[in-house]
C-alpha cells in the first residue's frame, strides 16, 4: 500500500506509538519508528524527499522506554526516505561519540536509498586536525545513504523453506555479480543483480551440478571502502557491513527488495536452498578514527566492544578496526532480529557466519556455550535453519575448528590444506587424508556431533581457485595495488612446471587430471561438500589469491570456454554421491569395532592387506584405499593415488568400477578383476556387487528431525 507523501503539519500520534518492534514498521495506516540508544539524550527523525537529497521534516521522537526511542507517524508509508540525528555527550574518553550534525542510518532499515559518498564530513571529529576530541560540525546528510520504509506484503504463493537434510547437502559458494556479469543467457541489464541471479539459465546450470544450496557472498548493504575508491578499485566481496537488514542496493535492478524475494522463490521452485554469508562480527565504520554512519553515532558504547584499558579505543578481534558487542542484550537482539527477518520475511534457508569465533567471545575469550550460541540454539526459528561457522578470527585463541556447538557446521580448512598437499605429492599425508575422507573425526567427533559437521572445500572466495591451485606456484596480486604484498603465501599449490596459462597440452592434461582427482576427493568424503562457483569450469583469477577488490573480469565467471572434463566430472561425481547415499550422519568405525549403526571402514594397502602401523608411517606411500561398508547401502572401495601408475590388489568380493578420474568421462560401469591398474594422479571407486542394494529407509536409522 502506498500512502501520500507527508504534509507540513505532520505530527506523531502518541497513543499509537510502541517500542516492541525496532526499525520502521508500516501497519497500513502509518509507520512506527523505533531506535535503541541507551546513552542518548534526544533522537530526531529526519524525513527526506524521494531523491533522498532534500530533508523535509525533522521531528523529535516523543517517547522512550528501556533505551528505545519511538514515535508513530500516521500517513507515512512505503517509499518514505528517512534517517536519524542522535543527541548525547561527545566524550570519546568515556566511549561516547554523539554528534547530531551527522545523519545516521537506521540499523533496522530494510531498504536503502543512495550510497556513501566519501567526504570528511562523514567523520564525527575534525579529521583534518587528527584530534578526535573535537567534534566536526558539518552536516553529513548529503553524503549518506538513507533508510526507506518498505511494504511488507509479498505473494509467496506456496513457497516455504526447503530444509534439505545435511547428508543430502551440496553447497555452491557464489557471488551475485560474479556469477552473472558474463553469463550470455542473462539479459545485460539484469547482470550483477538478483534478477540476473535468478535467471533460468543460471538456475539450470546450478541444478545440473547436483547442487542443493547456493551460498551467496554478503548481500547485506556494505561500504565501498574509501581507500579502494580512491585507487579506482571497489569492495567486491562485501565483508564490510553497513546494514544487517537491507540488501546491497547495487544488486537490485529496480531498487526494491522484491527482487530478493522473487529470486529466493525461484531457487526454491528449483529445489535449491539459499544460504547467506553474513558478517555480524564488525561493521564498516572502522576503528575510533573511522566514520560515523550509524552505530557509532547512535550509541558507540553499546554497539561496539571498547578497550577495557581506554574506552576511547575500539577493541578489535576482526582485523577491521572494530568488533560488534554481541554480549550486549540489545545488540544481540539486533543480530537475532536480523537473522529471523531474513528467514521469516525473506525466506532464506540458512547462514554462513563470517569470523564466527568473534560471535563467541566473552570476557574470558571464546566460549562455545556463550550468549550468542545459546540464543541461536534455543530460538524456535533459527535453530531449524542451516548454520555454518567460519571457525576463526584474528584474535588470541580465535582458531576454533571443531569447537562450535551443534547444530552449527563448520568450514574445515584442514580438509582444503591436506587435500591440496596430498595431490601435490607432499609426503606423509596418507594418515591426514584418511581423516578427511571420514569427515575429520578428530576435530568433530565429540559432544554428539554428526559426521556432517565438517563443511569440506578445495577452494573458497578467499585464496586460489581450484584451477589456480594447479596453475601457479606463487600469488599474483599486482592488480590490488599493494605491490603483491597482500594475500597469504601458503597456497599449497603447484603449477605443474609452468607458471600460469600455457599451450603445453601435457601440462594442461596434468592440471585437469589433478583437478578431477581433487574434485573426487571432495565429493567422496564424509561431511558436507562446498564448491566454489566456477571451479567446475576451471575458472582462473590469474593467480590472484586476494581478489576482494576486483569487481571485474578477474573475478567474474567466464562462461565462454568451460573445461568440459571438469564440468562433467562434477556432475557425475555428485550423481554417484547421491546414488550411493554416501554421506552419513554417523562417523565410521574401524572394521571389527563397529559401534552403533554407522559406516564401517577398513583401510587397505596397495597389496590388498589392511594397513599396518608401519604403512601409516610410510611417508613415501602415495596410494591407499578404504573399503567402506554403508549400512543399508552399498559396499564401496575408494582408491586415491597421488603418485605414478600403480597396481592395487582388490579385496574379496565381486566388484564393478564406477568412477575413474583418469578418464575424461569419470563415470563408468565395468567389471573389475583381482587387480586394478590405477593411473597416475587419479581416484577410482568400485561398487561391490555381493553387497545388498541401498534401501529406501532413512539412513543410519536416524530420525530426520535430529538433522533439522
Amino acid at each position: 500500500m502506498m500512502l501520500k507523501r507527508p504534509v507540513p503539519s505532520l505530527a506523531f500520534d502518541r497513543e499509537s506509538a510502541h517500542a516492541d518492534a525496532l526499525g520502521a514498521s508500516f501497519d497500513g495506516q502509518g509507520t512506527n519508528f523505533a531506535l535503541f540508544s541507551a546513552h542518548a539524550t534526544r533522537v530526531e527523525l529526519c524525513l527526506f524527499d524521494d531523491s533522498g537529497k532534500v530533508e523535509t521534516h525533522r521531528l523529535v521522537l516523543p517517547a522512550m522506554e528501556g533505551g528505545i526511542w519511538h514515535g508513530y507517524l500516521p500517513g507515512v508509508g512505503p517509499g518514505q526516505v528517512y534517517g536519524y540525528r542522535v543527541h548525547g555527550p561527545y566524550a570519546p574518553a568515556e566511549g561516547h561519540r554523539f554528534n547530531p550534525n551527522k545523519l545516521l542510518l537506521d540499523p533496522y532499515a530494510r531498504e536503502l536509498r543512495g550510497e556513501i559518498v566519501w567526504d570528511n564530513a562523514l567523520h564525527g571529529y575534525v579529521l583534518e586536525d587528527q584530534d578526535d576530541d573535537t567534534p566536526d560540525l558539518r552536516d553529513s546528510a548529503a553524503f549518506m545513504p538513507k533508510g526507506v520504509v518498505v511494504d511488507p506484503d509479498f505473494d509467496w504463493e506456496a513457497d516455504r523453506a526447503l530444509r534439505h537434510r545435511w547428508q543430502d547437502t551440496f553447497v555452491y559458494e557464489a557471488h551475485v555479480r560474479g556469477l552473472t556479469m558474463r553469463h550470455p543467457g542473462v539479459p545485460e541489464d539484469d547482470r550483477g543483480t538478483f534478477q540476473g541471479l535468478a535467471a533460468q539459465p543460471v538456475i539450470d546450470h546450478i541444478k545440473s551440478l547436483g547442487v542443493s544450496a547456493i551460498e551467496l557472498l554478503p548481500v547485506h548493504a556494505f561500504a565501498n571502502d574509501r581507500f579502494l575508491v580512491e585507487k579506482d578499485l571497489s569492495n567486491y566481496w562485501g565483508y564490510n557491513t553497513l546494514s544487517f537488514f537491507a540488501p546491497q542496493a547495487r544488486y537490485l535492478r529496480t531498487g526494491t527488495i522484491r527482487e530478493v524475494k522473487e529470486a529466493v522463490r525461484r531457487f526454491h521452485a528449483a529445489g535449491i536452498e539459499v544460504i547467506l554469508d553474513v558478517v555480524y562480527n564488525h561493521t564498516c565504520e572502522g576503528n575510533e578514527k573511522g566514520t560515523t554512519l550509524s552505530y557509532r553515532g547512535i550509541d558507540n558504547a553499546s554497539y561496539y566492544l571498547l578497550s577495557p584499558e581506554d574506552k576511547r579505543h575500539s577493541y578489535d578481534t576482526t582485523g577491521t578496526g572494530n568488533t560488534l558487542n554481541v554480549a550486549h542484550p540489545m545488540v544481540l537482539r539486533m543480530v537475532l532480529d536480523s537473522l529471523r527477518y531474513w528467514v521469516q520475511v525473506m525466506h532464506v534457508d540458512g547462514f554462513r557466519f563470517d569470523l564466527a569465533s568473534t560471535l563467541g567471545r566473552e570476557s574470558t575469550g571464546f566460549e562455545r556455550e556463550g550468549a550468542f550460541f545459546a540464543a541461536v540454539r534455543q530460538d524456535p526459528i533459527l535453530s531449524t535453519v542451516k548454520l555454518i561457522a567460519e571457525p576463526w578470527d584474528v584474535g588470541e585463541g580465535g582458531y576454533q575448528v571443531g569447537g562450535f556447538p551443534w547444530p552449527f557446521r563448520e568450514w574445515n580448512d584442514k580438509f582444503r590444506d591436506d587435500t591440496r598437499g596430498f595431490w601435490r605429492k607432499d609426503q606423509g599425508l596418507v594418515p591426514a587424508m584418511s581423516e578427511r575422507l571420514m569427515g575429520s573425526p578428530v576435530q568433530f567427533r565429540h559432544s554428539h556431533r554428526p559426521a556432517t559437521s565438517s563443511v569440506n572445500f578445495l577452494a573458497a572466495h578467499d585464496g586460489f581457485t581450484l584451477w589456480d591451485t594447479v596453475s601457479y606456484n606463487d600469488k599474483h596480486n599486482e592488480a590490488n595495488g599493494e605491490d603483491n604484498r597482500d594475500g597469504h603465501n601458503n597456497n599449497l599449490s603447484d603449477n605443474m612446471g609452468i607458471e600460469g596459462p600455457t599451450e603445453d597440452e601435457r601440462v594442461n592434461e596434468s592440471r585437469e587430471r589433478r583437478a578431477r582427482a581433487m574434485l573426487a576427493t571432495l565429493l567422496l568424503s564424509q561431511g558436507v561438500p562446498m564448491l566454489l562457483a566456477g571451479d567446475e569450469m576451471g575458472q582462473s583469477q590469474d593467480g590472484n589469491n586476494n581478489a576482494y577488490a576486483q569487481d571485474n573480469e578477474i573475478t567474474w565467471i567466464d562462461w565462454s570456454q568451460p573445461r568440459q572434463g571438469l564440468l562433467s566430472a562434477v556432475r557425475d561425481l555428485a550423481a554417484f554421491r547421491h546414488e550411493a547415499r554416501l554421506a552419513r550422519l554417523r562417523f565410521a568405525s574401524p572394521l571389527g569395532e563397529g559401534v552403533g549403526d554407522g559406516p564401517v571402514a577398513r583401510w587397505l594397502h596397495p597389496e590388498g592387506r589392511e594397513m599396518s602401523d608401519a604403512d601409516w608411517h610410510d611417508a613415501g606411500l602415495p596410494l591407499f584405499g578404504v573399503d567402506l561398508f554403508l549400512p543399508g547401502g552399498p559396499r564401496l572401495l575408494i582408491l586415491l593415488n597421488a603418485g605414478d601408475e600403480a597396481v592395487f590388489t582388490m579385496p574379496e568380493g565381486s566388484w564393478r568400477l564406477r568412477i575413474d578420474t583418469a578418464r575424461e568421462t569419470v563415470a563408468c560401469d565395468e567389471e573389475a578383476g583381482a587387480e586394478t591398474t590405477i593411473d597416475w594422479q587419479s581416484v577410482q571407486v568400485f561398487w561391490c556387487m555381493d553387497a545388498p542394494e541401498p534401501t529406501s529407509e532413512d539412513e543410519d536409522g536416524e530420525p530426520e528431525a535430529a538433522e533439522a
